[in-house]
């Protein structure tokens, strides 16, 4: 099985250093194209008006100066020469990806590319806490990953289907179970625009989150709920994002 490894973090993020090891758990034909800096939240961007810059960082081991969907298509369509991937991996991130999200997400980014190119594709991310924002617990996703991946490709994945998988913020001791969960939804008021000044009084603004809404009791089923209980989360998300229910209804409006 030839396993091709990605992320949001960067080359050096010892997250990709993870999903190496979660991939040569299961195979000895692993490679790793990664982008050269990070590409926190840049979802699904496409690098159409720049050129990619690629840099072998050694064997099978690549930076490009690019996106994680542009580190997959480079991966898949140039440097695996005419054998493609088995499988994509992409994270391990630091931090989780549930929610809202799986839609900024740049590692969730890079496994929906490798969905797009008919690849059963993985998204892997590490929760933390404030106390373990400088060492997350790695190992949580080292034990849990293989055999996760192992069950879920010997299952079959579906086209057009992305496996999101978060491991909780505890020891893997500490882990519960793994739960197969839906994609859960925070508070209309989980982002906030926080305005400092530089060293001349002029504004500039950062991106950030609220720690109130983060503290909200999640919906049963959900992959927030899963985190918080610590338990591994699961969730299978589709390409399609069409409102199936709404479409019919639609329709019926502007007949």
């Amino acid at each position: 099985m030839r396993i091709l490894c990605t992320n949001d973090d960067g080359i050096h993020a010892p997250g990709l250093k993870v999903v190496e090891e979660i991939a040569r758990a299961l195979s000895d034909d692993v490679w790793v194209v990664a982008p050269e800096l990070d590409q926190s939240g840049v979802s699904h961007s496409l690098s159409l008006n720049d050129p990619l810059r690629l840099r072998e960082v050694g064997p099978r081991h690549f930076a490009v100066r690019g996106t994680p969907t542009d580190c997959v298509i480079m991966g898949a369509r140039h440097i695996l020469g005419a054998k493609l991937p088995d499988v994509v991996l992409s994270g391990v991130n630091k931090g989780r990806n549930v929610a809202e999200d799986v839609v900024y997400s740049g590692t969730i980014a890079g496994a929906l590319e490798g969905t797009i190119l008919g690849l059963p594709s993985f998204a892997l991310s590490q929760e933390f806490s404030v106390e373990t924002r400088e060492r997350p617990p790695w190992d949580t996703a080292r034990k849990f990953g293989p055999d996760i991946l192992r069950k879920v490709i010997a299952a079959g994945v579906p086209k057009d289907t992305v496996i999101n998988i978060n491991f909780p913020s505890c020891a893997p001791e500490d882990v519960l179970g793994i739960r197969v969960t839906r994609q859960g939804k925070r508070n209309l008021g989980f982002l906030r625009i926080d305005e400092r000044r530089d060293g001349r009084g002029n504004p500039y603004f950062w991106i950030g989150f609220e720690r109130t809404a983060m503290l909200d009791t999640p919906a049963d089923g959900t992959d927030l709920a899963a985190l918080r209980e610590r338990f591994v989360s699961v969730t299978p998300l589709r390409l399609d994002r069409t409102d199936e229910a709404f479409s019919e209804q639609l329709g019926l409006t502007l007949k």
